[in-house]
């Protein structure tokens, strides 16, 4: 299905062809043939990069262009909620009928204010904890919103975040009874279920843009699903690095997940010193570049100066102990290739699109503090992880390698 045979404005069709987008996905054509364009509401559960942003936002930019009402995107997580605000910026290059430009607006913290100067924008994203609370304050524009964006709704399952996504998706039936909703997950088991209890209709596809293949690592080799074994040869840097290398050398990006903060600093420490010998001139003028703008921006402090180091050899970690300003350098670095092995804990999995060639799991277990230990991940975070594999129109596969737990042992 064209873009440009879509019932949607002649500007929201130009912007979008000026963007890149020509041709939809199998996912979006099914999502718009089941109404999204016409106000019906969907939950869409397909993989990572299967383009479900893009059916969200054909489906706000038709609603505010014909002047029908305000668009609320949740998130659950604060640096979810600025990259659907860079991506949605892209709105603001339109008018709407009394000639005035789209306004997107974003609001993640402050859960004492009001929120009231939130109604002057036409796109709203907000995290869930924040749209909680301007229930509870009353907020006057509610009335005007007519589409919600749940995004991650997987998570209403999840014991910390479950309940108060369950408590404002139940607000939103109630309040907001009209209104269309579109709820967005890459992974979910029981989205028959979910559908049924939000009384939407359901886009339920596995089809994703780039292959995905799985493997686990082990006694010095990978041994992929597909009956494919290949050896890895050591870095002297531990078994993550070692596989994440062999990605850099078959001119990919790897991303590794780990399960503290820590993990991940130290892991990055060690990819820096093997990813100089995989990178251009450009690649380490751009990440010098990068490096640079990491001390000039926000405050300097021992962790800012161990990430601008390890930015400038081809590295780089990401926490929620960062920075904002630091972790969106980090992310662009990493789009532009500069940084070649990105180690992360497991919260980047949850929405943010940082594609990798491969993605390596470092460790299976986490500490859980009901279970009082180490307990391992579940399904549901194993595939959130995975669903980073791959860049699309970059790689024709993506590869998510395990690190076997007898390994683990025996490199810490």
């Amino acid at each position: 299905m064209k873009v440009e045979s879509l019932p949607i404005p002649p500007s929201l069709k130009s912007l979008l062809a000026s963007e890149g987008y020509s041709e939809l996905y199998p996912p979006q054509e099914k999502g718009v043939k089941a109404g999204v364009l016409d106000g019906e509401s969907l939950l869409m559960t397909t993989p990572t990069a299967s383009g479900k942003t893009l059916v969200t936002m054909l489906a706000a930019g038709k609603m505010i262009l014909e002047g029908r009402g305000k668009v609320v995107y949740l998130t659950p997580l604060r640096a979810l909620a600025s990259e659907k605000r860079e991506e949605f910026k892209i709105l603001e290059n339109l008018r709407k009928k009394d000639g005035e430009k789209v306004r997107v607006l974003i609001s993640t913290g402050d859960y004492d204010a009001s929120g009231e100067s939130l109604g002057a924008g036409d796109v709203i994203i907000l995290t869930n904890e924040k749209f909680d609370s301007l229930l509870r304050h009353g907020i006057s524009w509610l009335d005007d919103v007519k589409l919600f964006v749940a995004d991650e709704i997987h998570l209403v399952g999840d014991r910390h975040r479950g309940p108060t996504i369950e408590t404002i998706l139940t607000k939103i039936r109630v309040f907001a009874s009209t209104a269309q909703v579109i709820a967005l997950s890459a992974t979910i088991t029981n989205s028959g279920d979910l559908a049924t209890w939000l009384k939407t209709d359901l886009v339920d596809m596995n089809w994703r843009p780039v292959r995905l293949v799985e493997g686990v690592y082990g006694h010095g080799e990978v041994n992929f699903s597909e009956d494919d074994h290949r050896k890895v040869e050591p870095t002297d840097r531990g078994f993550p690095i070692d596989v994440a290398a062999q990605s850099l050398a078959e001119n990919g990006q790897a991303l590794i997940f780990a399960e503290t903060r820590r993990r991940a600093v130290s892991l990055a420490l060690k990819a820096s010193e093997v990813t100089p010998r995989f990178m251009s001139d450009e690649e380490r003028k751009m990440a010098s570049e990068m490096a640079g703008e990491i001390m000039k921006s926000g405050e300097e402090t021992e962790l800012s100066r161990n990430l601008s180091r390890i930015v400038s050899r081809g590295a780089a970690f990401h926490h929620a102990g960062l920075y904002s300003g630091h972790r969106k350098i980090v992310e662009d670095s990493f789009r532009k290739g500069a940084i070649k092995i990105l180690t992360s804990t497991p919260t980047l999995a949850a929405g943010v699109n940082l594609p990798a060639r491969r993605v390596v799991i470092a460790n299976i277990m986490r500490y859980d503090s009901e279970y009082g230990g180490q307990a391992p991940i579940s399904v549901l975070e194993y595939k959130q992880m995975c669903g980073r594999a791959g860049r699309p129109k970059f790689d024709d596969i993506g590869e998510t390698v395990l690190i076997a737990s007898s390994q683990i042992d025996v490199q810490e």
